[in-house]
């Protein structure tokens, strides 16, 4: 292991890779499928997904299907807190993916 390394040496794999590419595509899919859902229960005045639980999916990877959800779905495009949630949230996974990328590539 390298002192300079931000990430342990590690043997990674196709099948890890395949792995991650399919949890941020479901969790994307999800972020965006909680937006038209939000959307929805928002028209017919129902009880609504709370913000808390969208930010929390943007966190954990879902960012981009949350922005896909707001404009493709025009929800919640008047709150800033959501740019900057979603936006903040896509860079630092765009980031964690260009720091894995050689571990998973070149090894």
């Amino acid at each position: 292991m390298s002192s300079t390394s931000l990430f342990p040496e590690i043997s990674w794999n196709t099948t890890l890779l395949w792995i991650l590419v399919l949890y941020y595509l479901v969790l994307n899919v999800a972020l965006y499928a909680a937006m038209a859902m939000d959307k929805t229960r928002a028209v017919k005045n129902r009880r609504r997904i709370p913000e808390k639980t969208l930010f929390l999916m943007a966190v954990l990877g879902g960012g981009i299907g949350g922005f896909v959800g707001m404009f493709t779905r025009h929800h919640k495009t008047k709150h800033i807190d959501f740019y900057v949630v979603y936006g903040i949230t896509t860079v630092m996974h765009i980031l964690l993916w260009f720091l894995l990328w050689g571990k998973i590539i070149f090894v």
